[in-house]
């Protein structure tokens, strides 16, 4: 749940707001009885290859409507269906070497549309974002967005047909669940006896088995809204009077207290109550440490016969529901805002029936990550924090390649669990002005965020396209594609290209990148080196005699006889001639004495390495923007 005011400041806030929860590593479990899976000890490795996940907005994804009106209705703007996710598109992701789709939007959220002939009342504009609604204000965990599906009433049939499509096509289905809040009117429909704060005591601030945090003898009042965010941009609706009742009022998402929350905020969402207690203390049993990388078995019966808060279980009985409807895993939304040990009993449970599912959480406080990792059982987290912003300011050319090095040595012991990407739904599009400017930018740091460690990478629908995010379309800033109203996002759409998925609008420069994507992420996902061992030549090559600076970035990645150079320039005026020096530690792991034989898998080019006095290294030149992938094919005799 992202606002997008002001959206790094904020989470900073909320984070600060919650700041107790994310000191400790406590909390408890139910007693369920599932079968467990063959014991299996955590790992950082994947020895299968690399995940890549694909975060496609589904809402947009297949949106061929091209009007894109300013909080423009769906009949105007149009809307993406399950149904449009077709098996050219699927088989489009596939071949660039896609393991997992991430779909965004899918479980059903706050919505201004109305849905009243379904028996889906329409949301207050008042506590919803844009027009369309953010999908991280979830109002029934046990059904999908109606705006979605050809035929609302069977909006979960539809998509399931989806998941089933998406196996076909040997891919894995992620969707997002979002722990930490709800929509401000959470009701499931679907299922009523397990709606969020059935049962709570609404006279008191807290108690353990409440859903909900509670302001005692105060209404909600809707927080001070700018105009330039008037509900609706301003068009009338009977529900848009600048009032909402609920009392008494209920804690906003981000853990803001008063009745009346700020506009930054999140004031659509209300936070669910995991037993942490309003002075930050818990209410729930403590999580040892020797769990710490311990099989989920092991994690399961440390909670069976604990007494757990409420939402607890509720939480766990959502997920069981959508692996039940063939989903493999969940992407969480501010994980760090809900506290370690109920992931261990969330994740635990989840892992003790599908081993294989992947789940990928949202932590931005890199001395949580080991603990949400090992203690709280995650597959891996974003490396947002440190290495995406290092590379970002890379790319704006005011950050040291040498950083990424740095970062790459501190957190090695768990790099493989921590998920590489360029874009998402919080972050700007790499075109746009105020990150690169430039989609071509992205080349370089698409090379090194894919290859430089065994992590997973994340791709976001358009990026590789070079889609630039300057649609205004209503609740939310250009430079990030809308994520709460209806729109058609537009280089997208023309590789879309009325549902062909084939490329065929595209001009030469979106082919080309296009086309430069597909190549990187195939070597990603398929070879060898990917996932095998790492070693910086950043420090050798910068202290040769070369063009080499803190601009360029080499490394080599190497598993048995697969070996690779990688070579990045981030320079984007100048072509730069290299020595890349081959430290003497790798020469004697590779059992380097002679030249070797090399093919740059972006570009087909061959070329023989240096090896003179016992010293290798390569020699080649890289124009801006460029990169080479460097595969030794074989050792010359001496």
């Amino acid at each position: 749940m992202k606002t997008s005011l002001q959206r790094r400041a904020v989470k900073a806030t909320a984070l600060a707001l919650i700041a107790p929860l994310l000191l400790s590593c406590q909390q408890p479990s139910d007693k369920v009885v599932i079968k467990p899976a063959p014991e299996q000890e955590m790992s950082v490795s994947h020895p299968n290859g690399k995940p890549i996940v694909y975060q496609m907005f589904t809402r947009l994804f297949g949106n061929k409507n091209t009007t894109n009106k300013p909080w423009g209705t769906l009949e105007e703007n149009g809307v993406g269906k399950f149904s449009d996710i077709n098996d050219n598109a699927l088989s489009a992701l596939k071949s660039m070497g896609v393991t997992h789709v991430w779909y965004t939007g899918i479980v059903h959220h706050a919505s201004v549309t109305d849905y009243s002939a379904y028996g889906i009342p329409a949301d207050d504009p008042d506590v919803v974002k844009g027009r369309a609604g953010s999908p991280y204000a979830v109002r029934d965990y046990y059904n999908v967005n109606p705006d979605l599906a050809d035929d609302p009433a069977q909006r979960l049939a539809e998509f399931e047909a989806l998941v089933e499509r998406t196996h076909a096509k040997g891919m894995r289905v992620i969707i997002d669940i979002v722990p930490n809040h709800v929509a401000r009117r959470y009701a499931s429909l679907t299922y009523p006896e397990t709606s969020f704060g059935l049962h709570d005591n609404t006279e008191v601030a807290y108690h353990k088995d409440n859903n909900f945090y509670y302001v005692p003898g105060q209404a909600f009042d809707v927080p001070d809204i700018p105009e330039n965010l008037t509900p609706l941009g301003g068009e009338p609706h009977a529900l848009a009077d600048g009032k909402f009742d609920e009392n008494p009022a209920k804690w906003t998402g981000n853990g803001a207290r008063a009745a009346k929350p700020d506009v930054n905020d999140w004031y659509e969402t209300v936070k669910i109550n995991y037993g942490v207690r309003p002075d930050g203390t818990f209410d729930f049993p403590a999580l040892p440490d020797a769990l710490r990388g311990k099989a989920a078995s092991q994690h399961v019966a440390f909670w069976q016969d604990k007494d757990v808060p409420d939402s607890w279980v509720k939480f766990k009985d959502i997920t069981q529901y959508w692996l039940d409807k063939g989903v493999d895993g969940f992407r969480y939304d501010m994980a760090e805002m809900v506290p370690v040990a109920f992931w261990s009993y969330l994740n635990s449970h989840i892992k003790i029936r599908r081993p294989d599912a992947f789940l990928l959480a949202e932590v931005y406080q890199p001395h949580l990550y080991r603990d949400y990792l090992q203690l709280g059982l995650m597959d891996s987290l974003y490396d947002k924090v440190d290495f995406y912003d290092t590379l970002k300011r890379i790319m704006q050319g005011t950050g040291a390649t040498s950083e990424l090095v740095t970062i790459q040595q501190q957190y090695q012991d768990i790099a493989p669990q921590l998920l590489h990407f360029l874009e998402n739904h919080d972050e700007q599009r790499i075109a746009s002005p105020d990150f690169a400017g430039d989609a071509e930018k992205g080349k370089p740091a698409l090379v090194v965020s894919a290859l430089m460690s065994a992590s997973p990478m994340m791709l976001y629908f358009g990026q590789e396209v070079g889609e630039d995010g300057s649609e205004d379309m209503g609740f939310g800033d250009p430079t990030r594609t809308t994520i709460f109203d209806y729109a058609g996002v537009p280089a997208h759409q023309r590789w879309m290209n009325n549902g062909k998925f084939d490329g065929g609008q595209l001009t030469d420069a979106e082919k080309a990148l296009r086309h430069y994507y597909e190549t990187v992420m195939h070597i990603a996902a398929t070879h060898p080196a990917a996932t095998g061992d790492y070693v910086s030549l950043h420090q050798s090559s910068l202290s040769g005699e070369s063009d080499y600076s803190e601009k360029q970035l080499a490394f080599a990645r190497w598993q048995g006889d697969d070996k690779l150079i990688i070579v990045s320039n981030f320079d984007a005026e100048n072509t730069v001639s290299l020595n890349i020096v081959l430290p003497p530690p790798l020469q004697q792991s590779w059992a380097v004495n002679s030249p070797l034989e090399l093919t740059d898998l972006l570009t087909g080019r061959t070329l023989t390495s240096i090896y003179t006095d016992q010293q290798a290294s390569v020699a080649l030149s890289l124009p801006p923007l460029g990169s080479a992938v460097l595969s030794v094919t074989k050792q010359t005799s001496k």
